[in-house]
């Protein structure tokens, strides 16, 4: 059985669309260990150049400030590291993902731990993961110029090694109470198909 990692960034919260996508997924899926990680209730601040300095400097010559700093982005790839399977609730705001996630994703880039440079380009270093993005958006935009996240997570999620990524989309939420139904139903399916 797995132990999943199940990334929330919904504004709503509990009354989000993606929050109830991955409670769903969450409800089907037979996990063995379940992590939850609210993004938006316990947000992270916007990345800065002291705490990315501190990646930078040794551990054995870390000032008390650096060694906290450090340990926000250690702890959550630790934590990513530790499950097999991540569970990412997705919705769309002006086009790309909440600043919320992107905070997330800062902190689990890392050169020399979760992806390394080398003469032919970027290695990613988490293997054997599975991703499931759960999107969740107002109107349609899978497979059109305006999807920006597809093509923006796969790439990110490749980059530090994730390349089995899958999503789900519930799109067309804010389109009248038909079109909901209908997203949401397929989005369920999809879900229980996995």
């Amino acid at each position: 059985m797995a132990k999943v990692l199940a990334l929330y960034s919904s504004l709503m919260g509990d009354n989000g669309n993606s929050t109830a996508l991955v409670n769903e997924f969450l409800k089907k899926f037979d996990a063995s260990d379940v992590t939850k990680r609210d993004l938006v209730n316990d947000a992270l601040p916007h990345l800065t150049l002291s705490e990315m300095g501190a990646w930078m400097t040794p551990a054995d010559q870390h000032t008390d400030e650096q060694k906290a700093l450090a340990a926000i982005s250690n702890n959550l790839i630790e934590e990513l590291k530790a499950h097999d399977t991540v569970v990412v609730g997705m919705p769309m705001y002006n086009f790309g993902i909440p600043s919320q996630f992107k905070a997330y994703i800062d902190r689990i880039a890392r050169a020399g731990i979760t992806f390394k440079y080398t003469e032919t380009g970027p290695v990613g270093l988490l293997e054997g993961k599975k991703v499931y993005v759960l999107c969740a958006r107002g109107g349609i935009y899978a497979g059109t110029p305006n999807d920006s996240q597809t093509p923006y997570l796969k790439s990110f999620f490749g980059f530090i090694g994730l390349t089995d990524v899958e999503f789900v989309y519930a799109e067309g939420l804010n389109m009248g109470e038909e079109s909901k139904a209908a997203a949401v139903d397929k989005a369920h399916t999809a879900i229980a198909n996995i």
